[in-house]
């Protein structure tokens, strides 16, 4: 039976629809397999270490490459500890900066100061590494933690925060220097997602005489909640997985101590330091590894935490 024109035109949209589809599916398939490639790679190749010190590996605070023994602690807890600070700092940071530039600022002036930010998400963490050791290592030696340490160090549980030489890096340091890194980043997502809110919502709350607090607090952000731990979650990744800003600035010394002033490493740091002298086979290679393994595994806990706040508040 012969095509009409109509027909002919119908099969070769399903045709193209039929393509777009599988293309589709290839895509998605194939992101699936990058990330699971990556996993087992670096779980294959950190089975070694797993194996041979166990639950130590975990537990001790030993990475000694004379001696062939390693855990993990101490890198653990300094990208933990880090990025906690950069978040603590950043977040606040960056909220009051998006909700500046929505809702306060002229438009003119905002669009200035928001190109600004997206400059400043550009910059490679290189030179934040470098403005880090030159600028915030001798501020914080010279004038934050004598200051702090003098006024605190007889409060109990705190004094030990502040103790130490004053050398300027440290974990208070990287996590400055991170929150500096993340704010454009968290603020850039937080802009997009204030623009969203309905403007009818926003001009009925101030019709009700609501101050600009309360439709912030009332509005803006259980509108933007979703998106705004999206944004935090994002921050908290870059944070987490950042190598060469935090070597400049951490001291790179695998210890553990409650001084948030001392030098110390993060897993990031030590992968990059450790890892073009590790030889092809060895325990210190396999550890390394290791490290990588569980730095992908703190993202994904970190994004199904996120998920699972977003549906909690949904």
């Amino acid at each position: 039976m012969r095509m009409t024109p109509v027909s002919r035109s119908s099969h070769r949209r399903a045709g193209f629809d039929t393509v777009f589809h599988g293309l589709l599916w290839i895509c998605a398939l194939l992101v699936l397999a990058l990330l699971g490639g990556l996993i087992l790679l670096m779980a294959t190749g950190g089975w070694q270490a797993f194996t041979t010190f166990g639950l130590a590996f975990f537990t001790s605070a030993s990475w000694n490459p004379v001696k062939d023994v390693y855990g993990i602690l101490a890198p653990l807890l300094g990208t933990a500890v880090s990025t906690a600070i950069a978040m603590l700092i950043a977040v606040p940071m960056a909220f009051g900066t998006a909700f500046w530039l929505v809702y306060i600022a002229s438009a003119r002036f905002a669009s200035i100061v928001g190109t600004t930010i997206q400059l400043l998400a550009a910059v490679p963490s290189i030179i934040f590494g470098m403005w880090g050791f030159q600028t915030i290592v001798p501020f914080i030696a010279r004038y934050i933690q004598p200051f702090l340490n003098h006024h605190l160090r007889h409060v109990p549980m705190v004094g030990p925060l502040f103790t130490g030489p004053p050398v300027g890096t440290g974990l208070v340091t990287s996590g400055i220097v991170l929150a500096v890194m993340i704010a454009p980043f968290i603020t850039a997502v937080m802009v997009d997602v204030f623009g969203a809110v309905p403007p009818m919502l926003r001009e009925s709350a101030f019709g009700l005489g609501a101050t600009r607090w309360e439709m912030m607090h009332k509005i803006v952000v259980p509108w933007s909640r979703n998106g705004m731990i999206g944004a935090i979650v994002l921050g908290m990744g870059r944070a987490l997985g950042e190598t060469m800003a935090v070597t400049f600035i951490i001291g790179n010394v695998t210890t553990v101590g409650w001084s948030l002033f001392a030098p110390r490493s993060t897993v990031a740091s030590l992968i990059a330091l450790q890892f073009p002298e590790s030889p092809a086979g060895s325990l210190r290679l396999s550890s390394l590894m290791a490290l990588g393994f569980i730095l992908m595994l703190l993202s994904c806990v970190s994004l199904v935490l996120a998920r699972c706040l977003r549906g909690k508040r949904q």
